[in-house]
């Protein structure tokens, strides 16, 4: 590896850096804390570090110089291995007299045997940022291999909140009895609603465009060329049955006999390796059954896509769909802690979209409950959970619609999805 080029990349990237005009999101790190950031491609985790860079050199505390960005999807560097990343440091100590800088590593998933390097680093008290787009980053054997070293956090893309902050939509108290601002949320929100919270989109007319090629990036990319897959069809199919069973548990025979009906075939070693690369890259995540059987947790789960944008990739009449979906979404953002579940749903005589036992909340997602059929088996289903298990709170999450039910000592909070995602996120 020539030292001049990763000069030159480092001279590069401190000036793109320093230049960018980024819009902040509302997140802090510990002053001496070492942090690896992970989540699907785009989500913002450079940002996240650029963020982190230009807030300290606002408050005196660094000055761009001090800072060393590497990003390892940089062509130029694509066939640097683990052995050789110390020559990274010996090129900044050469530019700038041997003082020591920040470290800020962006996609170092693609270097196999990189959380060695990382544990060095903060060994010898640097403080590092890290990135990568690979959940395997979270896996116990990484966090040992770090040794406590690092914060492991997981970036998503924007919430709600996060979306009309972007948009310098500030939202006062009783903001709701406003009619312009109430229309401008409910309006902003329809475009959130379909095609997600990839900040990049917010600005273009065409934001299906900009999806479906982050899509296939992740896909070609980040899955089938990575993976060396040969079989691509069957998992693009995958990728899209997946979107089409989203509500539905879904055991891997029944996937296997959905992708044999329409004329592929796959083995069922290779399904169940083709499902973990999708949850690896960010691009789909289970939702486990809230029983007693491990066996029933792990076979039979709802499969859901990290952002409503990928998902309305796949369909066109979505909105049950999207509805549910971004629910989840914002379920595991809070309540999901690396390889711990958290968030279930339960499907035991009665079906529960989903059920929170640390916090003692049981959910149902109903685009509307106006038809007295449906409002019913929604609510029965809420009182059946809360006779088996410990329910405190108790919601119907609709598109539209806001009451109050009470039923049999039980209160159900009846709420517009967007104002959920407000008020409880």
């Amino acid at each position: 590896m020539e030292k001049r080029i990763i000069k030159a990349i480092i001279a590069e990237r401190q000036k793109e850096i320093s230049e960018i005009q980024l819009v902040e999101r509302p997140i802090s790190f510990e002053e001496s804390g070492n942090y690896v950031l992970v989540g699907i491609r785009r989500a913002g985790k450079s940002y996240q570090m650029y963020q982190d860079i230009q807030d300290r050199i606002k408050s005196g505390k660094t000055t761009i110089e001090d800072c060393l960005y590497i990003n390892f999807e940089d062509e130029r560097i694509s066939s640097i291995k683990a052995s050789e990343l110390g020559i990274l440091l010996e090129c900044y100590a050469e530019m700038y007299d041997n003082r020591k800088p920040l470290v800020y590593l962006d996609e170092i998933q693609n270097i196999d045997g990189w959380e060695k390097f990382a544990r060095r680093l903060a060994d010898s008290k640097y403080r590092v940022f890290i990135t990568g787009s690979n959940a395997k980053m979270l896996s116990k054997e990484i966090a040992t291999t770090l040794g406590g070293r690092y914060i492991i956090r997981e970036v998503f893309p924007f919430s709600f909140a996060e979306c009309l902050m972007y948009h310098s939509i500030e939202l006062k108290k009783n903001w709701e009895f406003d009619p312009d601002l109430r229309l401008k949320v409910v309006k902003l929100f329809d475009s959130y609603f379909h095609f997600g919270g990839f900040a990049e989109t917010f600005s273009l007319s065409d934001k299906r465009e900009w999806i479906n090629s982050l899509y296939q990036k992740i896909l070609l990319g980040d899955i089938i060329a990575r993976n060396e897959i040969r079989n691509s069809n069957a998992i693009r199919l995958l990728a899209k049955k997946i979107a089409e069973s989203v509500m539905q548990p879904t055991t891997q025979t029944r996937l296997l006999n959905i992708i044999k009906s329409s004329g592929s075939s796959v083995g069922r070693n290779t399904l169940a390796d083709y499902l973990s690369y999708m949850n690896e890259v960010y691009l789909t995540f289970n939702i486990p059954n809230f029983t007693d059987s491990l066996t029933e947790r792990t076979n039979s789960c709802k499969r859901y896509y990290y952002d409503n944008g990928l998902l309305n990739n796949f369909l066109l009449d979505a909105e049950t769909k999207l509805l549910e979906n971004i629910v989840a979404i914002n379920l595991i953002r809070q309540y999901r802690t690396g390889e711990e579940d958290g968030v279930f749903f339960y499907n035991k005589g009665i079906e529960v979209d989903f059920y929170i036992p640390d916090i003692k909340t049981a959910i149902q997602v109903s685009y509307s409950i106006d038809d007295p059929v449906t409002r019913e088996r929604e609510v029965k289903a809420l009182r059946k959970i809360s006779e088996a298990f410990p329910v405190e709170k108790a919601f119907i999450i609709t598109r539209d619609e806001e009451k109050t039910l009470s039923e049999e000592g039980l209160t159900i909070e009846v709420i517009p999805i967007w104002k959920w995602l407000l008020k409880y996120n």
